[in-house]
């Protein structure tokens, strides 16, 4: 009887590999947990004011190419070593794409880039290319889009994103209240801080729902709740909100909240007006900020790949230009070097005196 009610609009369920299959097929090493971990320890110090640094997410808007992604990671490496006095450099790995309406989804989803949607070949590569950039030694950051995605890969990241069209759900408030990482809420497409603030007290309390366990089987999950929230500014509505107007609002709010008075600025989306060329602008400012005194301000995002802008996705995948973002435009290897080492000048002398304070 069934067959007549439901799953009427679906033409197919294929058999997915569970959490620990495609974890035997890329286990985690030793070398790769030690990254996580150290890069998970830093960020946590950084937002219980244990370390005066800031932290930077950067790197891609998506990984779609595994070897230009790991060709970006290694220069990030020789990169963050050279700012580690300032900066504690997370790389930004986005293996999913939410969609305003249609468009590729992202690398788990059709890593073929041609509508197959092989969605376990998608996640075992995901996998890997997590697992080759932490044994580089680079802790990795994510959005977390899908519910079950993180209990594939979530043991490879150190740093977790609450996108602006998911800070409101409670799905994935759920979800963040159990994620192993510090978790970042953006601010809501308009503009707004409340989803964002609602967001981060809602993961720091304990909540049951439903999910899968290693083995691939419904369960119920009970989280302890996630104490290390924070809110992520990312501009909406039409401007920006990274100036020290809106960051003092942002101080406010959470401050009525009873949250930590802990904020990152997303230095792309529209606080650059979606312009790469402007994100230098916005982490000038940034700095500036912090210069003169800010104490809430605790790391930036940077959206960055080897080369500058965006291209659209070919039919013939080949004439794909290589290191170069098919989702939001990014600045330049050359470009992140610049806003890096400038901004590593600069905080210098700057981020010992917030230790002291």
């Amino acid at each position: 009887m069934t067959a007549r009610t439901e799953n009427l609009n679906v033409v197919g369920i294929d058999q997915m590999p569970s959490p620990s299959e495609i974890k035997k097929r890329v286990p985690l090493s030793e070398r790769a947990a030690e990254t996580v971990l150290a890069g998970r320890r830093a960020l946590m110090d950084i937002l219980d004011r244990k370390d005066p640094r800031l932290f930077v997410i950067v790197g891609p808007c998506s990984i779609h190419d595994p070897e230009a992604g790991v060709d970006y990671a290694r220069r990030l490496r020789q990169l963050a070593d050279k700012v580690k006095d300032s900066f504690h450099v997370v790389m930004r790995v986005y293996f999913e794409k939410p969609r305003t309406s249609t468009g590729w989804k992202g690398f788990i989803n059709d890593p073929r880039m041609d509508d197959s949607f092989r969605i376990e070949e998608g996640m075992e590569r995901g996998r890997r290319f997590l697992l080759d950039v932490a044994e580089l030694g680079m802790p990795a950051a994510t959005e977390a889009l899908d519910p079950i995605a993180p209990q594939y890969y979530g043991d490879l990241i150190s740093w977790t994103a609450i996108g602006a069209r998911t800070a409101e759900s409670q799905t994935h408030r759920e979800m963040a209240s159990g994620l192993s990482t510090p978790v970042g809420f953006k601010n809501s497409t308009d503009g707004s801080l409340e989803a964002g603030v609602n967001g981060i007290l809602s993961a720091s309390r304990p909540h049951s729902f439903l999910g899968l366990n290693e083995r691939g089987e419904s369960a119920i999950i009970r989280t302890r709740g996630n104490s290390y929230g924070h809110l992520v500014l990312r501009g909406g509505g039409g401007r920006p909100n990274y100036d020290t107007v809106s960051v003092s609002l942002a101080e406010q709010a959470l401050a009525k909240a009873k949250l930590p008075g802990n904020i990152v600025v997303d230095c792309s989306h529209s606080n650059s007006w979606k312009k790469p060329e402007l994100q230098p602008l916005v982490m000038r400012d940034v700095m500036h900020q912090i210069r003169e005194g800010n104490r809430s301000v605790v790391g930036v995002m940077i959206e960055s790949f080897l080369e500058a802008g965006t291209q659209p996705i070919p039919t013939d995948l080949s004439q794909l230009r290589y290191g170069c973002s098919v989702t939001d435009a990014c600045v330049s290897w050359e470009t992140t070097e610049e806003m890096l080492l400038g901004a590593h000048e600069v905080m210098r002398g700057t981020l010992p005196k917030r230790r002291a304070a």
